[in-house]
């Protein structure tokens, strides 16, 4: 017995010694992870919906019939107008106050103040309008410069990265806001509670709320 005293004895114990039980700091750090991973942060979120622009752009080109280029000119200007406005609300301000780069985002608002006059004129008309066509080609231009001057590599998105803003609280933010937009949550503290709580794909979330905009025009 004194020999197995010696062998656990306190010099043992000290050498063999194991931390506390962090079990509860693991856990957390863990559900944190894996949020980070089924939600895109707020430039993945924004990037997500420039590409599904610039896919329906490209669909309005080859398009023929005009119920078919209605339909997507609907989605492009529904998705680029909630787009902006998150953008506006959320992204915008988020940035000027971390980077103070007021160059970068005065000229991003007016280009958004372009657009949306132009998107107006667009939701107004229809494919009978001989100038419809070039309306939609026109916007697709100016979204196209737009998102080379935000995704360039010393561009706004550059810039967010570079800073102290937290793109994963705001891409959230955002998700949440956007829902609403599209008449997907309910308003309010409702509203953050249910995305605090959904579970989903990385993939539903970066384009899950787009994907029920293409519905409109798939078959036609």
């Amino acid at each position: 017995m004194k020999g197995l005293r010696l062998l656990f004895g306190p010099e043992l114990k000290q050498q063999w010694h194991v931390p506390p039980s962090t079990g509860v700091d693991d856990m957390a750090k863990a559900r944190k992870r894996a949020k980070s991973a089924s939600e895109p942060d707020a430039i993945a979120l924004l990037k997500a919906d420039h590409r599904q622009v610039e896919q329906w752009f490209e669909q309005f080109e080859s398009a023929r019939s005009g119920s078919k280029k209605k339909g997507l000119a609907v989605n492009i200007c529904q998705a680029l107008t909630v787009h902006t406005k998150i953008e506006e609300e959320i992204f915008y301000p988020a940035f000027l106050e971390a980077t103070e780069e007021k160059d970068i985002h005065h000229e991003a608002e007016i280009e958004h103040d372009g657009a949306k006059k132009l998107i107006a004129q667009i939701e107004a008309s229809g494919p009978d309008d001989d100038y419809y066509d070039a309306k939609v080609k026109v916007l697709s231009e100016m979204i196209k410069h737009h998102v080379k001057e935000e995704e360039q590599p010393d561009g706004m998105f550059a810039k967010a990265r570079n800073s102290d803003m937290d793109l994963d609280a705001l891409g959230q933010q955002m998700t949440a806001r956007k829902a609403q937009l599209l008449g997907e949550e309910p308003d309010g503290e409702e509203a953050s509670n249910t995305t605090r709580g959904r579970a989903g794909s990385k993939e539903s979330k970066d384009v899950g709320l787009m994907a029920r905009l293409a519905k409109r025009v798939r078959g036609d």
